[in-house]
């Protein structure tokens, strides 16, 4: 062939694939050496996303409580707020009932009697005079 015998070209290309598949092998053990390395890792960050979940799942658990607890006591609130407005409304109806009573009472009361009488001091003087001047009347007509 070339010069060279048979025998030799193949231990030499037995040779190069040798050391290509040694090398490769180097590679491939500092690769696996590292996935080890990232393997623990790994087992750390699941144990870690676990521990999150869990403790998650419990916030949750308590989120759900504490609204199931603030719903009743909304509905109680509410319920006492709807009960106070009733009766708000109705103490509100009988006020205007009162009023409109107070109206009709003191429309009539000024309708029956001026304001200056009712307000007014009665005059002893006149109402001496008044009683002197019936008294003659009197007394003329039985005469």
């Amino acid at each position: 062939m070339f010069g060279m015998p048979f025998g030799l070209v193949v231990e030499t290309l037995v040779a190069v694939l040798l050391a290509t598949t040694i090398g490769y092998c180097v590679i491939l053990n500092q690769r696996l050496k590292r996935l080890h390395a990232d393997r623990g890792e790994l087992r750390k960050m699941v144990t870690d996303l676990v521990g999150a979940t869990t403790l998650a799942n419990a916030a949750i658990q308590e989120l759900k409580s504490t609204a199931r607890e603030s719903e009743t006591i909304l509905v109680a609130r509410l319920e006492e707020a709807e009960k106070f407005g009733l009766e708000l409304a109705n103490h509100v109806t009988a006020g205007h009932q009162i009023m409109d009573k107070l109206a009709k009472i003191t429309s009539a009361a000024r309708a029956t009697t001026p304001m200056d009488d009712r307000f007014a001091e009665p005059n002893k003087v006149q109402s001496a005079l008044d009683q002197l001047s019936m008294r003659p009347r009197i007394r003329g007509n039985a005469a």
